[in-house]
């Protein structure tokens, strides 16, 4: 395996219904992110708080959703939105080498916004496919995008992902 890995952010039967308009975009990366031999990590929130209502831990709400393709078993658990707080992802980061990342998922303006900021605070190499994230209010993505090109993350398509590859 490279030291790469594309990570799939929160799509679980509770996030925003916003999640079914990229999943085949999702699944298309998935399977190219296998073909480069890349790691393929899902990240999946557990809502711990005592006055939650959805992401409870144990519940069908917190699966990850039947459309979306799960091609390994690197299925890790997080509280908080970042999913660096993650220490069996840290573990795995660390155990694998990894350096870069190729992030997408849900929601655009939290986990996902978090998730880049802490990764590029940290020295990761992040890109963010733009047709591979989505939010509760799709309106506010052009300006996540924007924050993440603010944060030193490359944004970009599946497509020019997957042209760049060839190259």
């Amino acid at each position: 395996m490279k030291n790469k890995a594309l990570v799939v952010i929160d799509i679980q039967n509770d996030i925003t219904k916003n999640y079914r308009e990229i999943v085949e975009n999702l699944n298309k990366a998935i399977d190219w992110a296998i073909e480069q031999e890349m790691y393929v990590v899902y990240i999946c929130q557990n809502n711990i708080t005592p006055s939650a209502k959805n992401f409870l831990p144990g519940t069908k709400g917190a699966e990850i959703v039947p459309e979306l393709h799960v091609a390994s078993d690197h299925i890790f658990i997080k509280t908080k939105t970042n999913a660096l707080t993650s220490e069996a992802f840290c573990a795995f980061i660390e155990e694998n080498r990894i350096t870069e990342f190729v992030i997408t998922g849900a929601d655009a303006t939290a986990c996902v916004k978090s998730t880049c900021y802490n990764m590029t605070k940290a020295g990761y190499a992040v890109t963010v496919l733009s047709d591979c994230v989505t939010s509760y209010d799709k309106k506010k993505i052009p300006v996540m995008l924007e924050y993440y090109k603010s944060k030193n993350c490359i944004v970009v398509t599946l497509d020019q992902m997957v042209a760049t590859s060839l190259q």
